[in-house]
């Protein structure tokens, strides 16, 4: 069985390979998105496991359906089993609770396609402020929210984290900033899944 030392060393190798990965229409890679995700989060004084959740909110990029899938089988003890069409941000979440994260660190990466839906459908400056490639990316992950889903969200028990999240998503796309490094978030990362055990 994994140790925490070992299943954090595994995702932080996938955020790695995020360094040789453009960021989706930015002139960014996507480690420095991640990083300066976690970066904003530290710098407003967030908790750890909403640090974790910042740096950690696009780890969907990079973790295979096939290796999502292995997961499962191991768990269930089948192979028949499909994880379906899902995007990034809900398979991220779903590999974090294979690999042991709490839920709410889960819940956090989860929702910030989400947040994004509620922000463009309540905020108009909002949608007008996103890159081209978020502007596009928002017609495939549903549009605005309706006026009753966003009424719906903010009943959310971590509606503002989420919301939060979202915007240093947004925020963290400048290029050449200097950020501490990923081994910064490994005693943080660590830490975290040892009080899940």
């Amino acid at each position: 069985m994994a140790t925490p030392v070992d299943k954090a060393a595994s995702v932080f190798q996938l955020l790695e390979a995020g360094s040789k990965q453009g960021y989706i229409g930015e002139n960014i890679s996507q480690l420095e998105h991640a990083l300066q995700a976690a970066q904003l989060a530290t710098q407003e004084g967030a908790d750890n496991e909403t640090v974790l959740a910042a740096l950690l909110h696009d780890i969907g990029q990079f973790c295979s359906v096939k290796e999502l899938r292995r997961m499962l089988v191991e768990d269930i003890g089948s192979d028949d089993i499909d994880v379906g069409a899902v995007g990034h941000e809900k398979l991220g979440a779903e590999y974090l609770r294979k690999v042991g994260f709490s839920e709410k660190v889960c819940e956090l990466v989860e929702s910030h396609v989400v947040a994004k839906r509620y922000l463009t459908a309540t905020e108009p400056q909002y949608y007008e402020a996103l890159s081209k490639a978020s502007k596009l990316s928002l017609k495939f992950q549903g549009g605005p929210f309706t006026p009753d889903e966003a009424l719906a969200f903010e009943h959310d028990v971590l509606f503002k984290q989420k919301v939060q999240l979202r915007k240093w998503d947004d925020a963290a796309k400048i290029v050449d900033l200097v950020t501490p490094g990923l081994d910064a978030y490994m005693d943080l990362a660590i830490q975290h899944l040892t009080a899940q055990c």
